[in-house]
């Protein structure tokens, strides 16, 4: 916590803690970000009453809302959310303004993430607008200048027990919400904005944590619409709809030789419009000792979709370095059901599997893809599993 705070915020914190003692907040603490030195007009910087606030909450042992009024936030680097030292129950950060990045994309730029939580539990984000403004950046990447990788709009590590509801992010300059090595993740009625050119704008990432729920989303984004990284284990997706992007991804994998595998994931109930992608697997063509297993792709529907189901494993976009191997990576046991909808290109289904380690398990069933009013093809190499019931195009499976 910070050494000094002003005689307001002690105050306000004192009379808090003391009425909630008494129950006149229903055991919960409410801290306005307004009384550590906010300020809505979205010219004055406001990191450090973010994080004073966050301090703040943390020594308070009840649950603690922090509080963000409407209005425009500048908050022009990192602010970082630890848990590691905090005392509280639970915190709820109650967002109803905005926060807006830096004109100067360097600032943020520079740093991995705007927005990070490391090693918190029982927290929730409910609502608020993040606009990092990412578009200069961008500019920047698009014209081969010496640019910033660029910060991740909201990051959450080594955390457990989290809700991120109501959300709003806009123009992130990378990803907009990553999830890393966390338990227990609800991610619902989010919404995610940025144009299709935006480089590296994954909707949701995730990779190394187990149940997560992702519901009810729109995203619109220059990449992955959701991408699902090594170590991902019982994710449920449920109510998405993309587009822009690159569509709901596991992967890519192999970018090392020993990696975690990826397994129990459900995607239902999404809708693609004018994705690159639809339901797609890939990995780099790399000697790997990771896999895919019990993956159920349960009713999409696919609108001008260039690829709408894929597995990719010799993937390798635009690098003339890429590995010379075959994928390690081993793909079982993965159902598409109830898919319907229409191809921007001829090849609705693609299914490039490794000979090394042939993709197994494969069913599909209730699928109806055309390709511009007319049938549309399959191509598959390596694969096998059962056809059951009408599949359109048909072809890949006995």
């Amino acid at each position: 916590m910070a050494l000094f705070l002003s005689f307001v915020q002690v105050f306000s914190i004192v009379i808090t803690i003391i009425m909630s003692h008494f129950g006149q907040f229903d055991a919960r603490t409410s801290l306005n970000v307004l009384s550590f030195g906010a300020n809505p007009n979205g010219i004055v910087e406001s990191a450090k009453a973010f994080s004073d606030a966050w301090d703040a909450a943390c020594g308070v042992e009840d649950s603690v809302v922090i509080y963000v009024p409407k209005g425009r936030y500048l908050v022009s680097g990192e602010v970082r959310f630890e848990g590691e030292s905090c005392k509280s129950r639970e915190i709820t950060l109650r967002i109803d303004g905005t926060l807006i990045g830096p004109q100067d994309y360097s600032l943020l730029g520079k740093k991995e993430n705007w927005f990070s939580f490391s090693g918190v539990h029982n927290v929730t984000v409910l609502g608020g607008s993040f606009d990092a403004k990412g578009s200069t950046l961008w500019s920047c990447k698009a014209n081969g200048y010496n640019c910033p990788e660029g910060a991740t709009t909201l990051r959450f590590m080594d955390s457990n027990n989290v809700k991120i509801k109501g959300v709003l992010s806009l123009n992130s300059q990378l990803f907009h919400i990553a999830i890393n090595r966390c338990r227990n993740i609800k991610i619902e009625d989010v919404r995610i904005i940025a144009p299709d050119e935006s480089p590296n704008t994954d909707g949701i990432h995730i990779q190394l944590s187990t149940d997560i729920e992702v519901r009810n989303a729109s995203i619109k984004t220059g990449d992955d619409c959701i991408s699902i990284g090594p170590g991902t284990k019982n994710l449920m997706v449920d109510g998405i709809t993309c587009g822009p992007g690159h569509g709901i991804s596991i992967g890519s994998l192999a970018k090392s030789i020993e990696e975690q595998g990826v397994e129990n994931v459900t995607v239902k109930n999404a809708v693609f419009v004018r994705t690159d992608n639809g339901l797609r697997i890939k990995s780099w063509p790399r000697h790997s000792n990771g896999f895919v297993e019990r993956v159920r792709f349960l009713g999409a529907i696919m609108v001008n979709v260039s690829y709408p189901i894929l597995i990719d494993q010799n993937y390798c976009p635009g690098d003339s370095s890429c590995p010379s191997q075959e994928s390690g990576i081993k793909i079982n046991d993965v159902i598409y059901s109830g898919i319907m909808g229409t191809s921007a290109t001829e090849i609705a289904i693609k299914m490039d599997c490794s000979e090394k380690v042939p993709c197994t398990g494969i069913r599909m069933q209730a699928i109806n893809l055309t390709s511009y009013g007319e049938a549309a093809k399959t191509s598959c190499t390596n694969v096998s599993g059962k056809q059951l019931g009408l599949v359109t195009p048909s072809g890949c499976l006995g």
